[in-house]
């Protein structure tokens, strides 16, 4: 059973000891109020239960069962009976609500700017769905990953905090690795939580979990419980794979319980079906991985749709990063290799994502965005008789009159190099962002965690978010400019600042794949003038000295503070 919102919320407002004293006439009175104040909804099961409220809005709240306490079930069933037939009767149906919109956030994985047929209308891959979200929605053509690989971006965007500021100053984790997020550090799922959002996460995690070893310490326990993942850090529902799809190990896990502890050894391949040897369930089958987090999301969304409280899905696709395993029915549709097919599939999966919001009726007051964590790993080849993709799969580059993966950028995936970081941002409100716009702000993916607070009506928790700004009023068409500079980072720690049309390398390449790799704060810098150079061939840094002087000095209170 679902507790009514009002219910909860009036049970979120006052303590067990407090309705103990309250008759019917008192409870009644104090219901409204606490309606106005706070609503709550959780899914329960067992009969009524009681909420205590805490003082964080990232922890989960303590749960006192009526069973002990027979008194206080007495003193507020009859109340339960009223104020249940309150919110039938002044409760509108979600397709119809005016209040804080539900919230999905899809994000690919290493997808380029350049994949997107919207934003390179060269671009001879077909991605219909992702053409209709930029012309329903905004597009933003200047966002930015806040790390060009995948586990920091993940960290970025959930905790609106940058990765180099925790543990982690560079690369990513694997599958076995320990937990990225702190335990009592704010998420956005927690906060929205915390604000009666229902919180679901469909997709690949690649932050760390808490698994159990075997005696032995060498192996894990896969029959288990799962610590310190998603449901622990502001997620009331998950499914989740632990890290790239080409990391072991290959399994699900639902609600911290791995769906299937048979497991086969899956063996290493080359690219494209690039995978690790490790063990991989029995249930999880690689062409059709997108599939079922398709059809999870899909549930999810029916599901919550039909229900009083606003909801918020995470969905991180785990496309097109390697292994490049188009399901068969996408096989040879581009004419463009498996990149080329995989990215189509990747449009459908999305389009396949919002039409289930469409159909469940809530498309009006639905906040839906779309990116991806980092640049692809496609290289360009700009030789006209180089072998490429199309004549040969085994080749991870394209050349440039084929296709153009990051689109006009410098470097790859990993760099600190436009296409390592400058990724697809749509955003799609019909209640509130007029389709068919763009906006040329430079937004980083930090910034999703305070925008979510602002449409949510909610405010951050102290100390949380460090590093992110809420771009609401972009998505209302007014200026924005974010209170500090993005901050960029490659896979190898190398740090870059975007301020304006102005972008300082602090170090003397690329930080990532890309050679000359160069190291991190070794000179010469490179400074940057992305208005009329977005390709970054020129280092005016000698010519505007005074200007990556200042940057360099805009960078240092950023770089240290938080």
């Amino acid at each position: 059973m679902r507790v009514s919102p009002l219910l909860s919320s009036f049970l979120h407002a006052n303590s067990p000891y407090q309705l103990l004293h309250f008759g019917f006439p008192k409870l009644t009175a104090l219901a409204l109020p606490s309606i106005l104040r706070f609503t709550r909804h959780k899914q329960v099961t067992g009969g009524i239960q009681v909420l205590i409220p805490t003082n964080t809005v990232h922890s989960r709240p303590n749960v006192l069962s009526v069973r002990l306490l027979h008194t206080i079930a007495t003193s507020i069933l009859t109340g339960l009976l009223v104020v249940l037939s309150i919110d039938t009767c002044i409760g509108a149906s979600k397709s119809d609500s005016q209040g804080v919109p539900n919230i999905v956030v899809i994000l690919a994985d290493d997808m380029g700017y350049g994949d997107v047929q919207a934003l390179n209308p060269k671009s001879q891959i077909a991605t219909p769905h992702l053409n209709a979200l930029a012309a329903e929605g905004m597009t933003f053509t200047d966002a930015h990953t806040p790390s060009a690989v995948c586990t920091p971006t993940r960290y970025g965007l959930l905790t609106g905090r940058y990765c180099w500021r925790s543990r982690l100053k560079r690369g990513v984790l694997n599958g076995y690795s320990d937990p990225l997020i702190e335990r009592d550090r704010p998420t956005v799922a927690s906060v929205l939580s915390s604000q009666g959002y229902t919180t679901g996460i469909v997709g690949k995690w690649h932050l760390g979990l808490g698994w159990s070893r075997k005696s032995s310490g060498k192996s894990i326990d896969f029959a288990a419980p799962v610590q310190h993942g998603p449901n622990d850090l502001g997620f009331d529902e998950s499914l989740v794979i632990p890290a790239s799809l080409d990391f072991p190990p290959y399994v699900y896990i639902r609600n911290g319980k791995v769906t299937d502890q048979n497991t086969v050894i899956q063996n290493k391949q080359p690219f494209p079906k690039f995978l690790r040897e490790g063990p991989r369930a029995n249930d999880l089958v690689m062409e059709e991985v997108l599939d079922h987090l398709t059809e999870q999301a899909g549930n999810f969304i029916r599901r919550e749709a039909k229900t009083d409280a606003p909801f918020f899905l995470y969905v991180p696709l785990t496309a097109p990063h390697k292994p490049v395993l188009p399901h068969p029915r996408f096989r040879g549709k581009s004419k463009l290799g498996p990149y080329g097919d995989f990215i189509m599939q990747v449009d459908w999966t999305a389009g396949q994502i919002i039409k289930a919001v469409d159909d469940a009726g809530v498309r009006d007051n639905t906040l839906l965005i779309f990116t991806s964590d980092n640049g692809s790993f496609m290289h360009r080849l700009d030789q006209l008789d180089a072998k490429d993709h199309v004549s040969d799969q085994t080749i991870q580059a394209y050349r440039a009159d084929h296709h153009t993966s990051n689109h006009l950028f410098r470097g790859t995936k990993a760099d600190i190099w436009e296409a390592g970081h400058h990724v697809p941002f749509f955003v799609r409100w019909p209640q509130r962002v007029k389709p068919g716009t763009t906006s040329a702000a430079t937004v980083c993916l930090t910034d999703v965690f305070a925008t979510a607070a602002q449409v949510a009506e909610t405010k951050i928790p102290a100390g949380a978010a460090r590093d992110s700004h809420g771009f609401l009023d972009a998505l209302d068409g007014r200026p924005f400019r974010r209170a500090e500079p993005v901050i960029h980072h490659s896979s190898g720690g190398m740090f870059a600042i975007r301020e304006g049309k102005w972008k300082l390398v602090l170090g003397n390449g690329s930080g990532g794949r890309q050679a000359p790799r160069g190291k991190p704060f070794t000179r010469p810098y490179g400074l940057f003038d992305l208005h009329d150079d977005i390709g970054e061939t020129r280092n005016v840094i000698a010519e505007a000295a005074a200007v990556a002087k200042e940057l360099e000095q805009t960078f240092e209170p950023i770089h240290k503070g938080g």
